[in-house]
């Protein structure tokens, strides 16, 4: 169930040399309820180390472990979902082999890419990049709002913007129609966590009133 509207994607890159597990337990004690760990560097073993570790966090504090692409990962340490993309596994094998009591999220970068993923289970999207970010460069010119816009309106699933995500646009994406925000640097990168993840999630609740 997409009960989060707040969506922190890792980067142990961002951390400004801390602890990745000690910048989402921030998060998390700011409020976080949902993360996706993407650490595509990581070989399998490492990976389920680290995967282990935030699984532990994330259930202390009820929040919710996506893991990008590695089904396996996720299935070993009992996440409660996948997200995938375009060079993943196909949404229809991946749900196979999950079930039915986990959550497929998918990257999209157009309506088109969105519409496949909800007609093929996913249970959400990411739309992205909204905005300009060196982190997703090699996604090409962002899409903009007005694509965020018309992708929230032809989907009935929930759209997260991604890409270049901001406290100072926030109310913009949600205005669009997106239904939360997914983050990399924002909250990775943030000198405080905890006080970023409060402000967020405030933004976020008033728009919701």
């Amino acid at each position: 169930m997409v009960d989060f509207s707040l969506y922190l994607i890792t980067d142990r890159q961002q951390t400004a040399g801390r602890p990745l597990s000690a910048v989402v337990t921030d998060a998390l004690r700011g409020g976080l309820r949902a993360v996706q760990l993407r650490e595509k560097d990581l070989a399998a073993g490492q990976l389920f180390e680290l995967a282990a570790g935030l699984r532990q966090l994330t259930r202390d504090y009820g929040a919710q472990l996506l893991i990008n692409d590695r089904i396996d990962v996720a299935l070993a340490v009992d996440a409660d979902g996948v997200h995938l993309g375009k060079a993943g596994l196909p949404v229809p094998e991946a749900r196979r082999i999950l079930g039915s009591g986990r959550l497929i999220g998918y990257s999209a970068h157009s309506a088109a890419e969105g519409l496949q993923a909800q007609h093929d289970g996913a249970d959400f999207v990411t739309l992205g990049p909204v905005y300009h970010t060196p982190s997703k460069a090699q996604y090409g010119e962002p899409v903009g709002v007005s694509a965020l816009a018309e992708t929230a309106r032809m989907l009935s699933i929930p759209v997260f913007a991604l890409g270049g995500v901001t406290s100072s646009t926030v109310d913009e994406v949600l205005s669009a129609g997106a239904h939360g925000v997914a983050l990399i640097s924002a909250l990775m990168a943030a000198p405080d966590p905890v006080l970023e993840t409060e402000s967020l999630l405030r933004i976020i609740s008033r728009h919701a009133a």
